[in-house]
């Protein structure tokens, strides 16, 4: 993967992520909200938002599901078919300590991309109709703070040294 490679797939991401939330912006201006201006969230998401409207929000809502779709559904189908590929390169490898190497380093980011994905999608995608405001909140902190915050957690516990550390300090609280 050559520097420029690199350039040109941040800038096309850049790209992408700016336009995404420019049309959601510029969708969301153009509505007209009339009543409370407090969003009941923990932060300013579009769902919330919209509930806020008085216009018709049923466009919206269909332009989300279509643009929503291939931004949930291209990257997960990128990380199965990835993990296929190496699940099948990790079981041609002849030793077992090898593959139960491979297989550590692999569950790590397969947890952290599986927290992340789930919560994401059960939040976007699935219909809200059943999901409750405060079921809707704690799912959002799922994949906005507790996915960053337990990725290195779960990255450092494959290192020996910090694993024992653990044990340790958690054998101290167990006998006390």
């Amino acid at each position: 993967m050559t520097t420029q490679f690199c350039v040109k797939i941040g800038i096309i991401c850049w790209f992408y992520g700016f336009s995404i939330n420019a049309i959601y912006t510029i969708t969301t201006a153009n509505l007209t909200f009339c009543g409370p201006n407090i969003i009941n969230h923990l932060f300013c998401d579009i769902l919330p938002l919209l509930e806020l409207s008085c216009s018709d929000i049923s466009i919206v809502h269909l332009e989300m599901y279509f643009i929503g779709f291939p931004n949930v559904f291209i990257p997960t189908t990128i990380i199965v078919l990835s993990y296929t590929c190496i699940v099948l390169a990790v079981l041609r490898i002849s030793s077992s300590t090898g593959r139960r190497k491979a297989f550590s380093t692999c569950s790590s980011h397969l947890i952290v991309v599986s927290i992340f994905y789930w919560t994401l999608f059960s939040v976007y995608v699935v219909p809200t109709k059943g999901l409750t405001l405060s079921m809707s909140k704690i799912l959002s902190l799922l994949y906005t703070v507790f996915t960053p915050f337990i990725n290195p957690i779960i990255y450092s516990l494959r290192n020996n040294e910090i694993r024992k550390a653990v044990e340790e300090t958690l054998h101290k609280f167990m006998v006390w």
